[in-house]
């Protein structure tokens, strides 16, 4: 197997300017909510990556931070008190059709996961999926998400970083993202920087999507 050179794993500096890269990234989220919404029906992997996040959630009241076009929504037990925040209008349109076409009740709204209308420790559970490397500020989310958080809840975060072995595919993969305008972060820092623990899963991505399990 071919290594990178751990020094080739940098990661991605925040824009100069963090507003104006969240309305381009908002924009191409708007331009391609359909064809997002059939990408994930097509491709197998990427709901049962999603789909990782399912046993870790506990507790009753749930919150999703950019949920898209809502696969997740519907996948959660239907006894549980779901809320969700997404900046991007569309996708809150779309998930509520989603949302009322399974029977289900949940309470979307948008918002900046910079700074969500929510109480300190309000949650049991947080999830964000493939949408932590879309914010230009990853300190400001990490510590706005477990800032909901009660003591003893957790949040479930999936998304690209470097694989641990460095393996020359994973890192091609995560370099794409990149390419393609994400912000890869170095997600262990963000972590330990709020005073918080993790436990580590890889997912797939030849190493580089990786579920982390967070705790105050």
């Amino acid at each position: 197997m071919i290594r990178i050179p751990k020094e080739w794993c940098r990661y991605t500096p925040m824009p100069d300017n963090p507003l104006a890269y969240t309305k381009k990234m908002n924009r191409m989220y708007t331009r391609f909510a359909k064809a997002y919404e059939r990408f994930i029906v097509i491709y197998k992997p990427w709901k049962k990556w999603l789909e990782t996040v399912l046993p870790y959630v506990h507790g009753n009241r749930i919150l999703e931070v950019s949920f898209g076009p809502g696969y997740l929504l519907t996948k959660y037990p239907a006894d549980k008190k779901l809320y969700g925040i997404d900046y991007n209008s569309l996708m809150v349109h779309r998930a509520k059709i989603k949302i009322v076409k399974a029977r289900r009740k949940a309470k979307l709204i948008i918002g900046n996961v910079e700074k969500m209308p929510y109480p300190d420790n309000f949650f049991d559970t947080v999830i964000n999926t493939m949408a932590f490397s879309g914010y230009p500020d990853g300190q400001k989310a990490m510590s706005e998400m477990l800032r909901v958080i009660k003591p003893s809840g957790r949040l479930i975060l999936l998304d690209y970083d470097y694989p641990m072995d460095r393996n020359v595919l994973g890192f091609a993969l995560v370099r794409f993202i990149e390419m393609c305008g994400d912000i890869i972060k170095d997600i262990p820092k963000l972590i330990k920087d709020n005073h918080a623990s993790y436990d580590k899963i890889i997912v797939g991505g030849f190493g580089s999507i990786q579920l982390f399990i967070i705790k105050k």
